[in-house]
């Protein structure tokens, strides 16, 4: 390590020396696989380092441990969308199944679309689906979900502010 590393430098170099076998075995233990696991290791790493602040240092192996959870969580998410989407394409008629480009360029707008609806309460997730997917009327959501017509408009303003604030 370099003399003229900052502090949180040299406080990232430890994090990393000191429990990066540690992340891995534990992530192998949930995953089963130590590439996924080294993978989601890195990752877990990454967003320390993106958060541009100081890990916190009482706790190490929890706080990694949370980072990495979700981490875990998302890979599982992902996984299982992509399994339905692979399931949906085998139970296509030949003509209709899509090229590997376009399946590709599906699968990510999946997970894209997965990410955003995740970050939502699930009140407002389910509001916004029975509006979007559905087509029902605010009023016949409100019927559904046992609120107000008033309440699904501040739950669709509310899905649809996420959605605006997430978008490229």
């Amino acid at each position: 390590m370099a003399a003229a590393d900052s502090p949180l430098q040299q406080q990232m170099h430890t994090l990393y020396a000191d429990h990066h076998g540690w992340l891995c075995g534990w992530l192998r233990k949930k995953l089963g696989c130590g590439h996924q696991a080294a993978d989601l290791a890195q990752d877990t790493f990454v967003r320390v380092l993106l958060k541009r602040e100081s890990p916190d240092v009482r706790a190490p192996r929890a706080y990694l441990g949370t980072i990495a959870k979700g981490l875990v969580a998302d890979f599982f998410r992902r996984q299982d969308l992509e399994r339905s989407y692979l399931d949906v394409l085998a139970s296509l008629p030949e003509p209709e199944v899509p090229s590997p480009e376009t399946r590709a360029i599906l699968l990510e707008a999946l997970l894209a679309i997965d990410a955003m609806l995740d970050g939502m309460k699930p009140i407002v997730r389910q509001a916004f689906l029975l509006s979007q997917l559905e087509g029902l009327t605010y009023e016949q959501i409100a019927q559904q979900l046992g609120v107000t017509k008033r309440t699904v408009s501040n739950y669709m303003c509310t899905a649809l502010e996420h959605c605006y604030l997430l978008a490229p």
